[in-house]
């Protein structure tokens, strides 16, 4: 295989102080997960788990075995801090209770 048969593709990863997007060459039939494994992001970011952290390709949840395609961005997900659910509902109760204070 030729580097002509290589497709280039992203993978990116992002803490709130930091972020590094690699630029790689894959085989075609590369998946996600084994691009994620190629980044070597875990070098930048100890801790950082390569084999288990959810991933995504330009902000849309993947399977591991996602084939894939030239130009895609593998995104490698931190876990939420929060429940998002839980915040709007702790919010909502907030808001609640205070326009009963005011009533």
């Amino acid at each position: 295989m030729t580097e002509a048969d290589k497709l280039p593709v992203e993978v990116a990863y992002a803490l709130p102080a930091k972020q590094e997007i690699v630029m790689l060459e894959v085989s075609p039939g590369t998946s996600a997960r084994e691009a994620v494994m190629q980044s070597g992001l875990d070098r930048h970011f100890p801790g950082l788990d390569l084999a288990s952290a959810k991933l995504g390709i330009f902000g849309k949840a993947i399977k591991d075995k996602q084939v894939l395609k030239a130009g895609d961005r593998v995104e490698i997900y931190r876990e939420l801090l929060a429940d998002p659910k839980e915040v709007r509902k702790r919010r909502a109760a907030e808001a609640k209770a205070r326009r009963a204070d005011q009533g």
